[in-house]
């Protein structure tokens, strides 16, 4: 398990307000989901500062989503090693106590990154997490309207629960909602754990039709070889109800295995043989082929269907299941229940489940299927055109799972589904999406957006996830949103006109006008040849994606206003005798000499900061500060070096973590160790307080008063040293200014000690700055700027 999902689980875990406060944890392709004790004690703020986590969602009740991107099932697996989460949720039936470390397991630690990096929720570390009474004064209070999530659009989303618009109304309506939110996370939380398994499968069954289409593989259903890539598929479809069975019982807290025995029940030969004894009598549904059964059992009718691929059927049965797994472990004895627990609700739930619910589930899944099917036959334009365009506002709420079963139902009762050709233009245009604002990273030289959007789009293209794109980047800026909006209604169109023309043909020889695709699946480019008439399909995902990548390259995804910002202060190219590190919105450091540029601002890394009086009221060193800075670059500040050494980029040092960015952006000074000339003071690089300081020495989070958020760690791995080597002058929460000692080094000893004493600093908060610009390729000094921020 990496250290860096060590650290991102601790740090959520700590923002979340503790163990205690998780009742239940599940995860989907992107996000964590959690049941919580009490939401108010959510620190929004501490989630939207840490670089790993791309947005979090306040979900109706006590629910919260945190979406973390392709990594999030690692970093649940590090969430779950955690005694105290797992305690947490295996005892949420009664009180839990608030655990505030995180409940990072003591055989488990996390070194040196998470005190520092947990600078931006201090409150919620320690013992204050369990009183919030005794948090620190500066932590965010929680009220109810405090904003949770605050980087979302709200002008796209003006609320970020499902039903949140209910929220303050009392009695019925407000109880309907909570019903109903309860019913969509039900249906959801008992598909997600298989997500990868039906992607893994639909991309199975579009490489068989691509083989089928260029000749490579017989279409011989009778042969050994087709009858066994068949079933590599089929059998995740086939037994899919057992599947759905267990998750849901895993939802609702009953046994997962009893929820699953008893749904298998219904699918063993035996049984489903019945339909073909000599006393059944048949019927067979003329829209969908579907053919249904009555028998007498013990003198009574059941009416027999094939649960196969029915997802209504499993999930009824379980919520029967539960009610009454609850009642009886209210009335049995502990000492008898391992027994009678599932004995009475195997002879219970099952013959109810053969003679009612079972039925029942057959009969609302036709339905649907029959309804579904006459709307896309009857209105095939308004369902290509408006699917599209209503996937955009459902999918960041989480309403667009119920469509998702609804495909795996026609699927096996159609034998085709028609939904998924409307929904993979929405999914194209959102990827298109990210694909201009790629471009326009590129041009611009943004390289934070550049590895954010690269990250999306390819997650997109190749897995069919949307979340890195939405939470990422589209819901953080609202004109991308009507551009894609543009986008889903040009392939809605295109899909809609050509499948007019040219209809696709279901297996039963009828005529469908639009894309039909053949089994379930994640739309992507792997799964293009699951999609027929597949030239249908392409051409409207290929209009889908290219209208926004087009429109956003050509107007932008940003305000007027923030657009000209970026444009006005752009600065060309280098001079080669004077090299320059040149920032986003044209803060230019020469790194030769002090030389002004056009603007007349200066950034010598010598002269930068000559005395105490360059330094301003807020701890910040401005750029030029050694001269008279242009006025319009008043917000431009720097983070000063705490340390004398030659400034490398922080891709150099061998710390992964710091490395890889997921603490920000930043610089790393390796100081000249060769010289043994006693203890050198590490200086505070910004004035602020210290929100962090590790026991150690070794580490200092510093949130600078003009919101600016510095993690200083000396040295890699230097927390084995045990505080050998550091000498500490400040403590936290105390206030210090830019140059102000904060511990003394021998850096001799670490060098002794065999410790890499690169000296690493980033700013956590990187995504909330306007451009975070690195100086590097030079020997600092002391106080010289070296990283450049634009708020």
């Amino acid at each position: 398990m990496r250290t860096e999902d060590r650290r991102v689980a601790r740090a959520i875990v700590v923002a979340l307000g503790g163990a205690g406060n998780i009742r239940g944890l599940t995860h989907c392709a992107t996000r964590l989901r959690f049941e919580l004790r009490d939401a108010s004690r959510v620190d929004a703020r501490a989630l939207d500062a840490d670089p790993a986590v791309l947005g979090a969602v306040a979900q109706y009740g006590e629910r919260y989503q945190v979406v973390i991107g392709g990594a999030v099932e690692d970093v649940y697996d590090a969430m779950m090693a955690m005694p105290a989460v797992r305690d947490a949720i295996s005892s949420c039936d009664g009180d839990c106590d608030v655990v505030g470390d995180g409940g990072m397991a003591d055989d488990a630690p996390v070194p040196h990154v998470p005190d520092a990096v947990l600078a931006a929720a201090p409150a919620k570390a320690d013992s204050s997490a369990a009183d919030p009474a005794a948090a620190a004064p500066d932590a965010p209070d929680r009220t109810d309207s405090t904003p949770v999530a605050h980087e979302m659009d709200t002008t796209v989303f003006p609320s970020s629960g499902v039903f949140a618009m209910f929220h303050g109304k009392r009695g019925i309506t407000r109880r309907i909602a909570h019903c109903l939110n309860w019913f969509f996370e039900y249906l959801s939380d008992s598909f997600r754990p298989i997500i990868g398994v039906l992607l893994g499968a639909s991309i199975i069954i579009a490489l068989v039709n691509l083989c089928l289409a260029l000749g490579v593989m017989p279409n011989d259903e009778a042969s050994a070889g087709w009858v066994f890539v068949k079933a590599m598929w089929k059998g995740v479809f086939v037994f899919l109800p057992i599947i759905v069975a267990y998750n849901a019982s895993n939802k609702l807290r009953v046994d997962p295995w009893l929820g699953a025995m008893i749904m298998a029940a219904l699918m063993t030969p035996q049984f489903t043989g019945l339909m073909n004894a000599a006393d059944a009598d048949c019927v067979t549904d003329p829209t969908l082929g579907v053919r249904s059964c009555t028998v007498h059992v013990f003198g009574l009718p059941m009416h027999l269907n094939d649960y196969s691929g029915n997802v209504f059927v499993p999930l009824i049965m379980v919520l029967a299941l539960a009610a009454l797994y609850r009642g009886l472990k209210r009335v049995l004895p502990r000492s008898i229940r391992i027994v009678f627990l599932p004995f009475v609700s195997m002879v219970v739930i099952t013959p109810l489940t053969a003679f009612v619910l079972g039925p029942f589930g057959a009969w609302l899944s036709n339905g649907i299927g029959v309804s579904l099917a006459w709307l896309s036959m009857h209105a095939p334009f308004a369902f290509a055109v408006l699917l599209p365009l209503i996937y955009p506002f459902i999918v960041p709420i989480g309403l667009h799972w119920p469509l998702n079963a609804l495909m795996i139902v026609n699927v096996q009762t159609l034998g085709y589904d028609f939904i998924q050709g409307p929904m993979a233009v929405w999914n194209f245009a959102c990827f298109g999406s990210t694909a201009g604002v790629l471009l326009l990273a590129v041009r611009e030289r943004d390289d934070a957006m550049r590895r954010t959007a690269t990250g999306a789009l390819l997650a997109g293209l190749l897995g069919g996830l949307t979340e890195p794109s939405l939470y990422g980047i589209h819901l953080r800026h609202r004109l991308v949103y009507r551009r894609m909006l543009v986008g889903c209604a040009a392939g809605g169109l295109t899909g809609a006109l050509l499948g007019w023309f040219f209809p696709s043909v279901t297996p039963s020889g009828g005529v469908m006008h639009g894309v039909i695709a053949w089994s379930f699946a994640f739309t992507s480019l792997l799964t293009i040849p699951l999609f027929s008439r597949m030239w249908v399909y392409v051409a409207s995902i290929a209009v889908a994606f290219v209208v926004p990548m087009a429109l956003i390259a050509i107007f932008d995804y940003r305000t007027k206003a923030s657009a000209e910002n970026v444009d006005d202060s752009r600065v060309g190219g280098q001079d080669a005798d004077n090299p320059q590190t040149t920032g986003e919105k044209g803060i230019t450091l020469g790194i030769s000499e002090n030389a002004p540029d056009d603007d007349g601002i200066v950034a010598g890394h010598a002269d930068a900061v000559d005395d105490a009086d360059a330094v301003g009221a807020d701890g910040t060193v401005g750029v030029g500060s050694a001269v008279a800075a242009d006025a319009d670059a008043d917000d431009a500040v720097a983070v000063v070096a705490p340390v004398a050494g030659a400034v490398l980029p922080i891709d150099d040092v061998s710390d992964p973590v710091f490395a890889s960015r997921a603490l920000g952006d930043g610089v790393a000074i390796r100081p000249d160790v060769e010289a043994d000339d006693g203890p050198r003071t590490i200086a505070a690089p910004v004035a602020g307080v210290l929100k962090t300081v590790a026991g150690t020495g070794h580490a200092f989070g510093i949130r600078a008063d003009d919101g600016i958020e510095v993690l200083l760690h000396v040295g890699v791995d230097t927390v084995r040293l045990e505080g050998e080597g550091f000498t500490m002058t400040v403590s936290k929460g105390e206030r210090v200014r830019a140059g102000d000692p904060l511990a003394t080094v021998d850096f001799a000893e670490l060098r002794r000690s065999g410790v890499d004493a690169t000296t690493m600093m980033t700013i956590t908060n990187t995504a909330k700055m306007t451009s975070v610009t690195p100086l590097t390729g030079f020997d600092a000094a002391v106080g010289d700027p070296v990283i450049a921020v634009r708020r």
